[in-house]
Parts: structure tokens; C-alpha cells; sequence
């Protein structure tokens, strides 16, 4: 799956036999029975590795240090500490650990919250697994990738900086790339240079552009013109 190659640890240990890049999962919610489901239908497929469950974003942030998930599938509303405070926790700690935002909330607040705080991805709790799977699947490569009606959402919320610091040609060119969906290795492929590189121009886009995750840089990328709305994480 991807650079998964990278994340995979020879020491974790499964009960049962997955791929050795395995996507591995947590999941957080406060309700058993949520968690149960996605369970049940993520164990389906082999690239992917449930390895925990949390029932608040306590629990998440502690589990995220002992078990390094590559994905956390994270509800937002949840007592002790909320989905949107414990994905800015766990970007912050542990930044190689991607946060999808898996809710049945579509707030205009609730949808840029989790997005400032870093989650790579906004899903609503009746999207079908198949696409789940796929969603999981990019997160895990560092890729975008948002529900329809959440882009539409954060669109209204993303201000383009009054004056943001020029782009370059080759930083444009990886802007439109990475909200099209790709990956850093995508990236460095299809401009012909190592994945370092691609690394740290995404790193001076953010500064530039003063976002803090690849999610808002595609946003800021449609509102700018760059790439289409439909073009948004279509990879």
C-alpha cells in the first residue's frame, strides 16, 4: 500500500495474520457498538489491521503512544476529551499518524475544527465501506481525501491569506499535485526527484501559505484557483 514500506516494525505482534504492510488502525468512539461495526467490516480486508479501540480522545492519545498506529479513525463527540482536541494532541506528539474524522456531525464548526487540527480526512459515520477502505488506505500514504459535502463545507470556512508569500514555479506544481490527491512518493515521481525533496517543499508550502496540514494547502489550492473542485483528492 503505497510508502507503507517505511512505517511497518518488524517487533508488533497480531493475532492474526495480516499483510507486513498492513494498514494499522485504532479506533476511537464512545459508543461499543460503532466500534464493533467498524471492526467487523475493516477485518474484511487484508491491507487492513485494526490493532485497538479507544472510547474517548484520552484514551486515543495514550494508545497512540503505545501502539503507533498509521491511521485513527476519530469521532468527534466524546466525552473526557473531544475528536478534535485529541487530533490536535496526537498530530502534535506524534505527527506520522494520520486522523481521519469518521462522524455523524456536519457543523461548519465541527468540519474546519478537525481540519485546523490536523485531520487529513473528514468522513461521515453512513459512508459505505468500500470507500472507507479507500479513505483509510489514503490517509495512510499522507493523501487528502474528504467527503463531497465536508469539502463543500470547509470551502465557505478557508480564507486565501491577504498576502501570502509567493510560490514557487516547482512549489505550484507540488501544490497541485497534493491536492489532487497524490502522495509524496506520487509527487516525486511525476516531477522526477526524490521524495526528500517533495518533503520539503510541502513543508515551505505550509509556511508560505500559513496552514498547518496538507488538508488546508488543497483547500487554499481550489479557493486559489490552482485545481477544480472536482479535481479535490480525486487520486
Amino acid at each position: 500500500v503505497g510508502d507503507l514500506r517505511r512505517r511497518d516494525n518488524p517487533e508488533r505482534k497480531s493475532k492474526r495474520k495480516v499483510p507486513t504492510l498492513a494498514v494499522r488502525i485504532l479506533i476511537t468512539d464512545d459508543h461499543g457498538v460503532v466500534r464493533q461495526g467498524l471492526r467487523m467490516f475493516l477485518s474484511l480486508d487484508p491491507e487492513l489491521e485494526v490493532v485497538g479501540e479507544a472510547a474517548n480522545g484520552d484514551e486515543a492519545l495514550k494508545m497512540s503512544r503505545e501502539l503507533s498506529p498509521d491511521v485513527i479513525l476519530m469521532d468527534l463527540v466524546m466525552p473526557v476529551m473531544d475528536g478534535i482536541s485529541a487530533t490536535g494532541a496526537i498530530r502534535s506528539e506524534l505527527p506520522d499518524v494520520e486522523v481521519i474524522a469518521l462522524t455523524s456531525v456536519l457543523e461548519d464548526a465541527s468540519v474546519t475544527g478537525a481540519v485546523k487540527a490536523g485531520a487529513i480526512g473528514y468522513l461521515m459515520k453512513d459512508t459505505e465501506a468500500e470507500e472507507l477502505g479507500r479513505a483509510i488506505k489514503a490517509a495512510a500514504e499522507g493523501r487528502v481525501y474528504l467527503a463531497p459535502e465536508a469539502a463543500a463545507r470547509l470551502m465557505r470556512e478557508v480564507r486565501t491569506p491577504e498576502s501570502p508569500e509567493t510560490l514557487t514555479e516547482r512549489e505550484t506544481e507540488v501544490l497541485q499535485l497534493l491536492a489532487r490527491g497524490k502522495a509524496n512518493k506520487q509527487i516525486a515521481t511525476s516531477l522526477y526527484v526524490t521524495e526528500k525533496t517533495v518533503k520539503a517543499h510541502v513543508s515551505s508550502i505550509l509556511a508560505k501559505l500559513g496552514v498547518q496540514s496538507r488538508t488546508q494547502a488543497a483547500l487554499y489550492a481550489v479557493r486559489a484557483g490552482l485545481v477544480s473542485m472536482r479535481e479535490l483528492g480525486e487520486e
